[in-house]
């Protein structure tokens, strides 16, 4: 349902409710809220559960989000309740690899862990600091057109009753303002100069808007738990590359992360380039890995923590434009995991501060030609940012999906310790442009020969 209102309204008459809407409070749309909060706009940042609330992920972050992290002023000390790794623990072809994260300028060289509960209730808060108008327990159920078929704002329904919070998450709370905007029957109509769909992999918004997935861009699935075991402080995120399925190897692989608190995230992901996805419990096949773990370790039933659950991974710019009558798009909604290595944070808070940096730009200019010609722009701002890199992972990800070169490739790069190292810093996308070694200018050639992410 949509709802219209007249069109070409002078944005100096309009009785908007915000600057900009943002939709969803994942990292990407409290980045989003935050950067734009930073320059000066009026930010309504709009998030249908309440904190803090799960999300399936693996909760490991290498240096490249911590980076992002940093930027918005996120204390990522371990006094504050992070636990920091030194690299990855390969594990593949009958062999075991410690890779360090790489010495660069550019990033940080040590990874985070954190549960997606506490990270993004501390990116919301932190772009509410700023200055953001937070509204939890809301459901953006439609956009809201002008005769142009331009959004100009959604419909929301808020919840019946508030959850009941506690006195910690009160004081918190403490500032959030009321809902604003007007009514409509059952929800109300909220308005804004610019829109932003943040609202994940589903992204309803985008699709109100005539905005659907792409089927030639690749897609994975994962799913995780967590189990109690005395693996739970470690100072390396595990990954584990022989993903068998009986006599099967299957594209994807298997993770182990401690969070430090007593358990272990542990989960596996898949890419759709093999016959088996979609065919595969995948539930029932972590918990056939599982068995080959040693016992000591505790990865068994009776340790379980919580359910095991599972997600979509959008990768490589699986829907778009990331621009389209008014609407922008951050984070899983523009499909923008990186292909590589299923990492989708870093690229929502880098998406998210980008996208800020266009709307800021758009909304000061004098006319709304004007604006609109610069958030026209912001699609190919973000083919500069990722879609060559994009484009080698869709590659990488083709390949991959043929058993038997899988097979061969962990085999043999296993042997190779240098040629590991190479393929973390490609793999995670961690290279300096400019004053690197050898590895980063042969990534650097290999991007800028690469294809746009079309």
């Amino acid at each position: 349902m949509t709802e219209h209102v007249p069109a070409h309204r002078d944005p100096g008459q309009r009785d908007d409710d915000a600057d900009v809407i943002v939709v969803g409070a994942g990292p990407s749309g409290s980045a989003a809220a935050y950067y734009l909060a930073q320059a000066g706009l009026d930010v309504l940042l709009i998030e249908k559960s309440r904190f803090p609330r799960d999300k399936v992920c693996g909760d490991g972050l290498t240096p490249r989000a911590v980076k992002a992290l940093v930027a918005m002023g996120v204390d990522v000390s371990e006094e504050a309740g992070w636990l920091r790794n030194k690299g990855l623990r390969v594990i593949g072809g009958g062999m075991r690899l410690e890779l360090d994260w790489p010495e660069l300028s550019s990033y940080p060289g040590y990874g985070l862990v954190r549960t997606r509960a506490s990270l993004d209730e501390q990116l919301a808060r932190r772009a509410q600091a700023a200055g953001v108008k937070l509204l939890e327990g809301t459901t953006v159920t439609g956009p809201v057109l002008d005769d142009d078929g331009r959004i100009v704002g959604v419909q929301t329904q808020a919840e019946a009753e508030e959850k009941p919070r506690s006195t910690d998450n009160a004081e918190r709370l403490r500032g959030a303002s009321p809902p604003p905007g007007g009514t409509t029957p059952g929800g109300r109509t909220l308005r804004a100069r610019v829109v932003v769909a943040a609202d994940g992999n589903s992204s309803r918004l985008s699709i109100a808007m005539g905005l659907r997935k792409r089927d030639d861009r690749p897609m994975g699935v994962a799913v995780r738990t967590y189990y109690t075991s005395p693996r739970h402080k470690d100072d390396y995120l595990e990954s584990w590359l022989d993903l068998w399925d009986g006599d099967r190897l299957l594209p994807g692989y298997g993770w182990i992360f401690g969070m430090g608190d007593g358990t272990s995230n542990v989960g596996l992901g898949m890419l759709n380039t093999s016959t088996a996805f979609g065919n595969t419990d995948y539930k029932a096949l972590l918990r056939r890995w599982l068995r080959s773990m040693p016992d000591e370790w505790g990865y068994t039933e009776e340790n379980r923590t919580e359910p095991v659950r599972g997600a979509a991974l959008p990768m490589g710019f699986n829907r778009t434009p990331h621009y389209h009558r008014g609407l922008l798009l951050a984070g899983d909604a523009a499909g923008m995991v990186n292909p590589f290595n299923g990492e989708g944070i870093a690229y929502a808070m880098e998406s998210g501060e980008i996208l800020a940096r266009v709307v800021a730009q758009a909304l000061a200019r004098p006319t709304a030609a004007e604006t609109e010609r610069v958030l026209r722009g912001y699609p190919e701002i973000l083919q500069d940012a990722y879609g060559r890199y994009y484009t080698l992972g869709r590659i990488f990800v083709q390949l991959i999906g043929r058993p038997k070169l899988m097979r061969y490739a962990t085999a043999r790069g296993m042997h190779h310790p240098q040629l590991m190292k190479f393929a973390l810093k490609l793999l995670a996308n961690l290279s300096d442009p400019m004053d690197g070694d050898a590895s980063d200018r042969i990534i650097s050639a290999m991007t800028r020969l690469a294809p746009a992410s079309r």
